[in-house]
């Protein structure tokens, strides 16, 4: 089985400062997003669209405050909207963790509405702009759960090759020991707790840096590289993501204050069937709206 290595989440210690690894993640991330806006502005297609580089840094300063914004409310309304419902000032303490990307693209999606009237553009022009910039962002934000030992997968088979032992999840499994005694038994995980003290889980976090961040990206950046119909490139992100992530969610560890919700599946799985839908909804309008097959 795999160890995960239990990193230090963090990265420089300046005296009574810290510096986290998921802060320079999110930093790496934005750093990503103006090196593919920049590569992008390199295509005849993009840069006979009037696009430029300060549009990039003035986007990226809209996306920047709209993903905080957005991926903070959102994970308060959509994960624990009772908790934060009691202790309200505990919204503002984004240090502590809870961000959610569903909220985050909400946010963003506002921020770019108003970029795109600031420049006179509609908001598809601006998305279709933006599509190929974010997977490379996600998967430093999930490069970064991962160095946290967060949001961890599911119990798998120890013998499987991707198993990982994850000692931040070491309570959590003493937990799902003690709750799935048959499933245990079949695995043989009474003999792995008691001599690792934790159990195999999928690495879920790097799952979602292959499918939401690389494979993503490969197919947005070639699928752009060439004119598309408007909103053609906005569809196919939403429709990427929602099925990478609707499919994660299979080996990821739901939410323990959540758990699995109606039909067995995750407060992801249901925030990521609409992307997939309206994503669908979207590529059929923009190519019936410009009678392109």
């Amino acid at each position: 089985m795999l160890i995960h290595p239990n990193f230090d989440p963090v990265a420089i210690h300046l005296g009574p400062l810290a510096v986290r690894w998921y802060g320079l993640m999110y930093l790496v991330a934005f750093i990503a997003a103006i090196v593919v806006g920049r590569l992008r502005l390199r295509l005849p297609h993009v840069a006979a669209q009037g696009w430029s580089a300060r549009d990039i840094d003035d986007m990226l300063f809209y996306g920047i405050v709209g993903t905080i914004l957005g991926g903070r409310l959102g994970y308060v309304l959509f994960y624990k909207a009772n908790y934060y419902l009691a202790h309200p000032l505990d919204i503002v303490k984004v240090w502590q963790g809870g961000m959610s990307f569903h909220g985050g693209l909400l946010g963003v999606t506002l921020a770019m509405v108003l970029f795109a009237y600031q420049r006179k553009r509609t908001l598809l022009q601006v998305t279709d702009f933006v599509a190929p910039m974010v997977p490379a962002g996600l998967a430093a934000g999930r490069l970064g759960n991962f160095i946290n030992g967060e949001l961890w997968g599911r119990v798998t088979d120890p013998q499987a090759p991707w198993a990982m032992l994850f000692p931040t999840a070491a309570k959590d499994d003493a937990a799902w020991l003690a709750a799935h005694p048959q499933l245990a038994s079949r695995w043989n995980l009474d003999a792995v707790f008691a001599q690792y003290h934790m159990l195999p889980r999928h690495p879920s976090e790097l799952y979602e840096i292959a499918l939401e961040g690389i494979v993503l990206f490969f197919v947005l950046w070639f699928f752009t590289r060439k004119p598309r119909p408007v909103g053609a490139a906005s569809a196919i992100f939403l429709t990427g993501y929602g099925l990478a992530r609707f499919t994660v969610e299979f080996a990821r560890e739901p939410d323990d204050f959540l758990g699995l919700l109606a039909m067995g599946m995750s407060m992801g799985q249901w925030l990521s069937l609409p992307m997939i839908l309206v994503g669908l909804a979207m590529m059929a309008w923009a190519y019936r709206r410009t009678g392109s097959v």
